[in-house]
């Protein structure tokens, strides 16, 4: 394929990224679903025959690819949540219930159901607990169309403490998007453990001291101190010319993100988390400034482009070898995946002594959007080809193409239901709004007259 015919390809193909998401606003068909389609007539074609897509031998490609993308998506993700969580409140960390029983309940309940899965279809014992890690996470890349839309920015605080509390499915899948990714990473870990070093009774203690709360910790840690002292230079700074945000300079997004999963790379700990602990400190310096918006859309847009290049690579990958491996325990997988093992550990883990008023509070069709909407997408390419660098049976073809239809399936389903099921949401939640708008009115009336 010429130098020229992939411009032509990739300008043609921004062009309709640019242009798709307002004209396919509501419909059942998303941006993802038609790049992923493009890529697919494209690799019918002769045209891609010397590109390299082979997942074994672009390895180390698929997985800086997919990295970039996922840290570009958590930096857009913690900058446009705007419930506050202030670690020293215990109502703050309340009002995060979703998120927390979600991470806590329902992801260790996904790896082990299809690890369970996966091993009872016959895979070996390391390779069904991979496919569990690299599955479990809801992507912070492909489910924009379930999240918050950007940060709200507003000089009265009472605008900005209600938008907070106006979307409880999306900031719960929001949350979870921006943490889980970072979490999933010891059970990668535990994976390739498993398959190097043998029976659990060897490194188990090892790996819950370094690999679950160790890594965990220093790369919260590293993320908010990046994020406290980068918002003091932006804001506050001495030096009016270092004051970033009074110029409205959004780049700085950027640059904190690479600073961010650098340091904590660098520290040993997980640059995931690290980049989403930083957006969120940031965001919490000043919280209803402008400047983060600015820094959102230009990550926003940034988000875009890799996004568009991602999947349609993978929609190219798809009709030129990656699903020739597929078998039915691959179907199995990817319809238990997106269709069982998902809604009902999410369902479980919101379920059980839910809080019944107050931000985190959940309705019984909220719990079930929530449940249902736990997309699959980027982040499993990335964990996959990262755990294979390790592991030769990591690299198997199996792998991939059960994970390559996973996350066309979740694409595809998550998709097309989306749209209408948030806008129900939406209208159900807006008419309950006025309905008590009315009841209190008549209250304050009754209470009028009472005292004539």
């Amino acid at each position: 394929m010429s130098a020229d015919l992939v411009y032509l390809v990739a300008g043609l193909c921004l062009i309709l990224s640019v242009l798709l998401p307002a004209v396919l606003r509501g419909a059942p068909v998303t941006t993802p679903m038609l790049l992923i389609g493009t890529g697919m007539l494209i690799g019918l074609t002769p045209l891609p025959e010397d590109l390299p897509l082979g997942h074994d031998d672009n390895r180390a490609l698929i997985e800086h690819a997919t990295e970039l993308t996922v840290i570009v998506a958590l930096m857009g993700v913690g900058l446009a949540i705007d419930r506050p969580l202030d670690l020293r409140r215990l109502s703050s960390w309340r009002t995060w219930s979703p998120a927390w029983r979600l991470l806590g309940v329902a992801m260790p309940l996904s790896i082990a159901s299809v690890a369970l899965l996966g091993w009872a279809l016959g895979a070996a014992p390391a390779v069904a607990l991979l496919l569990g890690a690299v599955l479990a996470p809801t992507d912070p890349v492909l489910a924009s169309d379930v999240q918050v839309g950007g940060p709200t920015v507003s000089d009265d605080e009472e605008d900005v403490e209600s938008e907070t509390e106006d979307d409880e499915v999306r900031f719960a899948l929001t949350s979870e998007a921006g943490l889980n990714d970072g979490l999933a990473f010891p059970f990668v870990y535990a994976a390739i453990l498993l398959a190097t070093e043998g029976a659990v009774s060897d490194w188990g203690a090892r790996w819950v001291a370094w690999e679950l709360l160790g890594k965990t910790a220093i790369g919260v840690a590293a993320g908010m101190l990046v994020g406290h002292l980068l918002a003091r230079v932006a804001f506050r700074a001495d030096n009016p010319a270092l004051r970033v945000a009074e110029r409205g300079e959004p780049l700085l997004a950027v640059a904190a993100l690479f600073t961010a999963y650098g340091v904590g790379e660098v520290a040993q700990g997980y640059g995931f988390l690290a980049v989403f602990a930083c957006a969120m400190t940031f965001r919490a310096a000043e919280r209803r400034h402008s400047y983060h918006r600015d820094m959102h859309q230009v990550v926003e847009r940034l988000e875009r482009l890799l996004t568009l290049f991602v999947l349609l690579a993978l929609g190219i990958a798809l009709t030129r070898g990656l699903l020739e491996d597929l078998d039915w325990r691959s179907v199995a997988v990817a319809v238990a995946v997106v269709g069982l093992i998902r809604p009902a550990a999410a369902w479980v883990a919101l379920a059980v002594r839910a809080p019944t008023e107050g931000p985190g509070t959940l309705t019984r069709r909220e719990r079930v959007a929530t449940a249902f909407f736990g997309v699959r997408g980027v982040g499993s390419l990335y964990y996959l080809a990262y755990a294979g660098a390790d592991v030769a049976d990591f690299r198997s073809g199996w792998l991939w193409s059960t994970v390559g239809l996973t996350i066309v399936v979740s694409v595809v389903v998550h998709g097309a239901t989306a749209g209408p099921v948030m806008s129900r949401l939406e209208c159900r939640r807006a008419q309950w709004a006025q309905q008590q708008e009315d009841e209190d009115e008549q209250r304050d009336q009754r209470r009028g007259r009472t005292a004539v």
